[in-house]
């Protein structure tokens, strides 16, 4: 194999690793912070809009971590730095 098929391979299984575990750790945390708000406001019904604009808030922040992960295998896919050097490296020979 030359190293652009080494670089590829490398490159869509590192991604496929990126989004699998960039995926389980946000959909636990989320499923965790659902489930401990409807607790809470099954105990605090009074509380219902600080703690709906908490857990909205959370959300938003856990779900981030699973954009990043998505981001950075797009990058690994379609924009990645080690093919161009690769390519640079193969044109200079």
């Amino acid at each position: 194999m030359d190293s652009m098929t080494l670089i590829a391979i490398a490159s869509i299984f590192t991604a496929g690793l990126t989004i699998a575990i960039g995926g389980i750790g946000p959909a636990l945390g989320e499923g965790k912070a659902v489930a401990t708000a409807l607790t809470a406001l099954a105990q605090q019904p009074d509380s219902a809009p600080t703690i709906t604009r908490t857990l909205f808030v959370g959300l938003a922040m856990i779900e981030s971590i699973a954009i990043y992960c998505f981001v950075v295998s797009m990058i690994l896919i379609f924009a990645n730095p080690f093919w161009s050097q690769s390519v640079a490296t193969l044109a200079g020979n």
